[in-house]
């Protein structure tokens, strides 16, 4: 590991102007690459404290052994220079937005003689114009299908028309009038792209004029008498507005934009973003990428945009309009180095209200999605569940895999609503029947919260004893903890077995809180962690140093898994609680009113205080509700309303 005072710049020697660095390891390999207003403030940032330092920035500058920069003349050209550097040295400290997985483009070869209509893969290339991303392959086949009839270009790989040439004879799409068959010389190389160029028009969003213009010949057929023509023509409308159907119109002004969303986690993010043009949805995309360092949202945006909008893409792939979660500092640069890409002006913003508001958080939702999948996909796998419990034991120096983690957690509001969760998971899976929720009372803070649950939880344990503490006579107990099974079922007794390992949500505090419960009890038989949500550390009683898992290790993915788990759990129980509190009125206390006809008659009046002012006849026309029960409501309601007014 080097140091990195080792090859820090001289002082003064780093110029306060724009530029772009590189960090280089031993062998000259370039490791990050990263741009900044001012490179003296930002390089001067990596040279300070080291443990204050993200762990993923830690990693990066012990890994380095060198730095260097150019200067430029302004932010957008930064942002040129990075890219090209990125692309250039594929730095493996830089965020990379590589697919999950390989989405497939319907792609029109406008470089040939002849254009061809095919699904495409990989790389793009001069030449050819893409639509999509596509989710499947059979998705664009599907469209085609339907768009072949209006549009019959060539869909047949060179080697076919090529053969078809030479024998003089069409493939059946030609028989069956789903390709013109140029192969033959029905139609000549510009009638050929002039279908090629009403197909691209048709999938760039000029639906409309498409429709409307085959109604008109349609009409013009049907007045000439062209009946047979005019059907036709009919058909391919229908066949048109099938296709328009599959694309949901998600924005009323015709918008051509991509709205991009993330979920992130200390360690990854999830990106998605939606292709829109002409107010549908064309495409989808989406990336699981590894946050190499302390990355906000704006960070993550701004690597998307110099990542996946890069020269190779294509104008085409560069929206008229970007909407984003949040702006990065240099948007304005950004949106130069966009406009210079498109040709034409690109604008980036946050989108407040209104329907693309909307459609930006169902992009946040699949992001969200995308990333829970993403994390289960290795929780699926046995072999892998088995590589992250020895990981653990390795780390934790257990002497055996702990099969089942018990995992707590604290959720309360400036202490009230104070509750706690426990949730437990065997062999790396979740074990939801054994889950706990624990309502805490008199607690003033999370240490004191934990304590108090981790005393309920233990409080039937028996610890094991020790050779040693088997020779000193038994202390006496008020009561005996019952055995394991139950001897009326055979079962075996909730919580009668002991977990292997408890991890708590916090870091060193809240870990010696629990080692002090757990001392305190006796139970000397159970290993205890906690996991720091700010770095991911893994802290252990008694140490003053955590233990750092690399960040690719099964072991750490397991531990969040548990640590999010417990926390969503505690706090779906500390909203259920708080919005119980809120509405809790004086309507509980009437004697023989449930549930149903509490319910109906907050429906019917809106609130408690619209029922408190109503008349006897008023509430006896909510359904269920008699004479004598109303008078009972008012009174109630009138003996609150006073008691709340004589408290201080």
């Amino acid at each position: 590991m080097a140091d990195p005072s080792s090859y820090r710049p001289a002082p003064g020697t780093i110029p306060d102007a724009p530029g772009v660095y590189r960090f280089r390891d031993p062998t000259g390999r370039v490791i990050y690459v990263g741009k900044a207003k001012s490179l003296r403030s930002r390089l001067n940032s990596y040279f300070g404290d080291l443990w204050q330092l993200h762990q993923r920035t830690q990693q990066m500058v012990t890994t380095a052994a060198a730095v260097d920069w150019v200067t430029v003349g302004s932010e957008v050209e930064a942002l040129q220079l990075e890219y090209l550097w990125i692309k250039e040295y594929d730095p493996r400290f830089n965020v990379r937005y590589r697919d999950d997985k390989s989405y497939p483009y319907l792609a029109v070869t406008l470089d040939e003689e002849f254009p061809r209509l095919q699904v495409m893969r990989g790389a793009k290339r001069k030449g050819v114009r893409y639509f999509g991303p596509y989710s499947h392959a059979w998705a664009i086949r599907e469209t085609l299908d339907l768009l072949l009839r209006v549009f019959p270009a060539r869909t047949c790989s060179a080697g076919v028309f090529k053969q078809a040439g030479h024998v003089g004879r069409p493939c059946l799409l030609g028989d069956i009038g789903k390709c013109s068959a140029p192969c033959v010389g029905r139609v000549d190389a510009a009638d050929h792209r002039a279908i090629v160029d009403d197909f691209c028009d048709f999938m760039a969003g000029r639906t409309d004029t498409m429709v409307r213009r085959l109604e008109r010949e349609m009409r013009d057929a049907s007045d000439a008498l062209e009946f047979e023509r005019a059907a036709r023509l009919r058909d391919d409308v229908a066949a048109l507005r099938k296709a328009m159907e599959k694309q949901t119109v998600v924005l009323g002004d015709g918008t051509d934009a991509d709205v991009v969303a993330f979920a992130e986690d200390p360690l990854e993010a999830a990106v998605q973003v939606f292709h829109v043009r002409g107010g549908r949805v064309r495409g989808q995309r989406g990336w699981v990428v590894e946050k190499v360092e302390e990355l906000t949202t704006a960070d993550l945006v701004h690597h998307f945009c110099t990542q996946v909008y890069g020269p190779e893409q294509g104008e085409t792939d560069v929206p008229r309009e970007l909407l984003v979660p949040e702006l990065p500092a240099d948007a304005p640069a950004l949106a130069d180095w966009l406009s210079d890409r498109r040709g034409s002006r690109v604008t980036l913003r946050v989108p407040q209200r209104g329907d693309k508001r909307a459609l930006m958080e169902t992009v946040g939702r699949n992001a969200g999605e995308a990333l829970t999948r993403h994390k289960l996909r290795r929780a699926s796998d046995l072999t892998t569940r088995g590589q992250a419990l020895e990981e653990i034991a390795e780390a934790l120096g257990l002497a055996t895999a702990p099969l089942r983690i018990e995992c707590f957690d604290v959720s309360q509001i400036q202490g009230t609503d104070v509750v706690a969760s426990l949730v437990v998971f065997e062999d790396g899976l979740p074990r939801k029947a054994e889950y706990r929720r624990f309502a805490v009372r008199g607690a003033t803070d999370d240490l004191s919260a934990m304590s108090e649950v981790l005393r309920r939880r233990f409080a039937r344990h028996r610890p094991t004893a020790s050779p040693a503490e088997t020779a000193e006579p038994p202390v006496p107990v008020a009561q005996e903890p019952p055995p394991a099974v139950d001897p009326q079922t055979g079962r075996p007794r909730r919580f009668a077995y002991p977990p292997q390992l408890i991890v708590v949500d916090g870091g060193a505090p809240q870990v010696q809180a629990a080692a002090t419960v757990l001392a305190e009890l006796g139970v000397d038989d159970v290993a205890l962690c906690g996991l720091a949500k700010r770095l991911e550390e893994v802290w252990l009683p008694a140490d003053d140093y955590p233990v750092i898992l690399p960040r690719t290790s099964e072991g750490l993915y397991l531990l969040q898994r548990i640590r999010d788990e417990a926390h969503r759990f505690a706090i779906s129980y500390h909203r259920q609680r708080r919005s119980k509190r809120m509405i809790a009125s004086g309507l509980d206390e009437v004697p023989g009113l449930g549930d149903v006809r509490r319910k109906a008659l907050l429906k019917h009046f809106g609130s408690v205080r619209r029922l408190a002012a109503a008349t006897v006849e008023e509430i006896t026309e909510v359904p269920g509700i008699g004479r004598r029960t109303a008078e009972t409501i008012i009174a109630q309601l009138a003996g609150s309303s006073d008691t709340d007014q004589d408290r201080p």
